[in-house]
């Protein structure tokens, strides 16, 4: 566990160990829960789609491809107990594949248009 206070940054590296320079990181979804056991209801999505979703999210220049950096003020959830809990999705890409999903950023989904 990592203990900090309401509304204190929270900074969040991830990276990929691996021996090819070629490979590139992205940050697809990024959600909380009050539970470690169940991510479908009841969360908070701070990045979903690659579209980042909570307003205090912040991405963080890295030196490298296979590291990334980002940051978002911690929070709690409303009568709930203190743990909030992360579960991200990160993709792994050839970094100059610009067909790829790293690529690709924001995937907004459309709207269904609803009949009469």
């Amino acid at each position: 566990p990592y203990h900090v206070g309401i509304n204190q940054n929270l900074f969040l590296e991830a990276s990929l160990h691996s021996s090819d320079p070629s490979l590139e990181l992205f940050l697809d979804t990024c959600v909380a829960s009050p539970t470690r056991h169940n991510f479908t209801t009841r969360t908070y999505p701070i990045i979903k789609n690659g579209c980042v979703k909570d307003p205090t999210y912040a991405a963080y220049y890295s030196p490298h491809r296979h590291i990334l950096r980002f940051k978002f003020n911690a929070f709690q959830f409303i009568r709930s107990n203190p743990e909030v809990y992360l579960q991200c999705e990160l993709v792994v890409c050839r970094a100059y594949d610009y067909s790829s999903r790293c690529h690709q950023g924001c995937l907004q989904r459309s709207k269904r248009e609803s009949s009469s």
